[in-house]
């Protein structure tokens, strides 16, 4: 199933997850089997408590579904699965584009564009427009606070210790953990790197953060300030069902794949031709009508 036709992620948490009878399940302590829909979703969040079978690595594999181990509250990444089939070409384009100083500044000002619905200012070096886009987003988490009458203090968090932040913040960190994760298996799945990032760099998921940003403040921003303002109790899990619901009704996920091939073209450069030997789908089929990143 493409990416755009899947449901966005499932959390999973206290469970044996394996495929019993040819179905993916999630077993609790008593026993008791939960089949999980694996090849219709675009990632599987796994908290602490869970254990996962070779079996079940495999098919999620085979299926493109990635695969993210998270802290509590899905707050901290400890690491992720890379679904099979990722292509060279893709990739060796994406690094192009970071290594030719003026096709990555076309990157980030249509970036810019598209996070703020202007072009870029004129002139200015990618170290600039950095620094004008984080004045803009401080002003902006400011102005949602002030929107949803949430006392704000600024964006601060440590992942170490989930409960130690404001309610505000942990709203915030749960709702932009959905987003990276749903944002970081599109990546995979259409062949990009998750640490090839523009704006972001030197970190695993600097790609991850770089495309998510152009969705966060249309989506799980204002969602996080919403849920904040009642005083949730749940804090984590009400974001998490809302982020899962407004993702189904943005379609975020038709928008994702396009979006960065959007940014990358205006980068210039035109994108390598694929090698006469490079590995196909998992499953291949003498042709297909999906998307990038439709592995069937």
């Amino acid at each position: 199933m493409p990416i755009r036709r899947r449901s966005s992620f499932v959390f999973l948490e206290k469970g044996h997850i394996d495929v019993i009878d040819g179905a993916f399940v999630l077993v609790d302590k008593n026993g008791v089997r939960m089949q999980i829909p694996v090849g219709s979703l675009a990632c599987l969040m796994l908290e602490p408590g869970t254990r996962l079978s070779h079996a079940a690595a495999t098919l999620a594999a085979t299926t493109g579904t990635l695969i993210v181990w998270v802290g509590e509250a899905g707050v901290r990444l400890y690491s992720a699965g890379q679904p099979g089939g990722a292509r060279s070409d893709r990739l060796l384009w994406q690094a192009a584009n970071l290594l030719d100083e003026k096709a990555r500044l076309n990157v980030v000002r249509r970036m810019y564009e598209i996070r703020f619905g202007e072009p870029a200012p004129l002139k200015r070096s990618v170290r600039q427009l950095q620094g004008i886009e984080g004045a803009r987003v401080r002003e902006m988490y400011k102005q949602f606070a002030k929107r949803y009458r949430v006392e704000w203090k600024g964006r601060r968090y440590d992942p170490k210790d989930w409960g130690k932040g404001d309610v505000a913040n942990r709203c915030l960190s749960a709702a932009t953990s959905c987003l990276y994760g749903v944002t970081e298996a599109a990546i995979l799945a259409a062949g990009y790197a998750p640490a090839i990032g523009f704006i972001h760099t030197g970190k695993p998921r600097s790609f991850v953060y770089d495309i998510a940003d152009l969705f966060k403040f249309e989506t799980v921003v204002p969602l996080a300030f919403e849920i904040a303002s009642k005083h949730p109790s749940d804090p984590a899990g009400q974001v998490r069902r809302a982020c899962r619901d407004s993702f189904r009704k943005s379609r975020v996920l038709d928008k994702l794949i396009p979006t960065i091939e959007d940014v990358l073209k205006a980068g210039g450069l035109e994108m390598p031709k694929p090698g006469a030997d490079q590995i196909g789908p998992a499953i291949a089929t003498p042709e297909t009508t999906g998307d990038d990143g439709h592995r069937h």
